[in-house]
């Protein structure tokens, strides 16, 4: 980016209202983080939602009514995981795709 882009982009900011202010923060931070610009540039999931996806999803609300959330450091223990482990996978960055796709 040229600095000249660069000042004239400093310069729209410092126009903005506080509550445009906050929004392009979000914006810019977005941008910023790795997972959040992995999920911005994956491709729309197409795939039809089916009877099956529709039971699934019904057998999941109602167990929720009946049974406590189970925290997710649990489901992490189940696999030998922690928290600092989770937090380390959103931060690494996957190796790029080469066409191929596993599973």
């Amino acid at each position: 980016m040229s600095t000249d882009t660069r000042h004239h982009v400093h310069v729209l900011v410092d126009q903005l209202p506080a509550v445009q202010l906050a929004a392009v923060e979000t914006l810019l931070r977005s941008m910023l983080d790795p997972v959040s610009r992995k999920l911005a540039l994956a491709p729309v999931d197409d795939e039809p939602f089916t009877e099956e996806d529709r039971q699934a999803v019904a057998e999941a609300d109602e167990w929720r009514k009946h049974n406590a959330l189970i925290p997710l450091e649990n489901v992490l223990s189940d696999f030998g995981l922690t928290m600092a482990d989770w937090e380390a996978m959103g931060k690494t960055p996957l190796p790029e795709e080469n066409g191929t796709r596993n599973g």
